[in-house]
């Protein structure tokens, strides 16, 4: 193989391998049938949550990961594959799955979820959770929901000795 081929192929392992590293989530697509517009579109909706839709051979994309321990994802890597990878776990699954439900082209395959491989389902399953705001608003509800229980409490014992 030419040395200068060979070597823009590991700088392009290297990149996939920093991307996979920098990211919370990683999502396998398979985008044939999808037209330029619909693409567009994916990635615009894509670029506003911080998440990038990349086209990689899944040769250098299997050297990538397996270099970082994730095996798994070889029995994925097949076909046409792009790769999606998000800095919050929860909003590039759910712009992919929110594009899915309206264009059939677009196939889930796959994912890389905080480390551990998951499978479309798996994949599908963390878009519908809600984002870092929700969990926090839903965390502080609960905190604040003894501390109302009893505040409603001392206030109905005060308004029936009136």
């Amino acid at each position: 193989m030419n040395p200068s081929t060979l070597e823009s192929k590991k700088q392009v392992v290297a990149k996939i391998s920093e991307s996979f590293k920098g990211s919370s989530s990683m999502v396998i697509v398979e985008y044939r049938g999808l037209t330029v517009a619909d693409l567009s579109e994916l990635r615009k909706s894509l670029k506003a949550v911080n998440a990038s839709f990349n086209v990689y051979k899944n040769t250098l994309v299997q050297r990538a990961s397996d270099e970082l321990g994730h095996k798994d994802l070889d029995q994925y890597l097949s076909g046409s594959n792009a790769y999606v990878f998000s800095k919050d776990v929860v909003e590039g699954p759910k712009v992919l799955a929110k594009f899915a439900k309206k264009n059939e082209n677009l196939v889930i395959k796959a994912g890389l979820v905080e480390g551990k491989v998951v499978d479309a389902a798996g994949v599908k399953a963390v878009a519908t959770m809600p984002n870092r705001e929700g969990l926090i608003s839903m965390f502080l509800s609960c905190l604040q929901a003894p501390i109302r229980s009893f505040a409603c409490t001392v206030k109905a014992v005060a308004d029936s000795k009136n």
